[in-house]
């Protein structure tokens, strides 16, 4: 797992905070994606706590913010989305630090079925 600076050393934003980089989960979790796996999460995941999820996201990525910074800043929650589902990867590893992420439980419950 690779946790992102909220901003970029040219002050770029980076709106993903947590990056799936084990080669085993990212190969699992992208088999998921092809076979429909935002979509499906999306209508099985509580629109409710993944709206709180995004939000809890976005707020701990500004806490890294410099309150003096005037620049642009990163949008959205997971993955950069203010609103369902974008990418299973990144919902998988905000899961994995131990945040509460509805989409990142429902990957690893999947991930769980269809580990070797």
């Amino acid at each position: 797992m690779v946790r992102n600076a909220p901003l970029l050393h040219d002050g770029t934003p980076m709106p993903t905070r947590y990056w799936l980089v084990d080669p085993r989960d990212v190969a699992n979790v992208s088999r998921l994606e092809a076979a429909g796996g935002v979509d499906a999460a999306e209508r099985d995941v509580d629109p409710a706590a993944l709206d709180a999820a995004h939000a809890a996201y976005a707020a701990e990525r500004d806490t890294h913010i410099a309150p003096e910074h005037t620049g642009p800043r990163p949008y959205g929650g997971v993955a950069g989305t203010r609103r369902g589902v974008k990418c299973l990867h990144a919902h998988y590893a905000n899961w994995l630090v131990g945040n509460t992420d509805p989409v990142g439980q429902w990957v690893a419950d999947r991930l769980a079925v269809i580990a070797p």
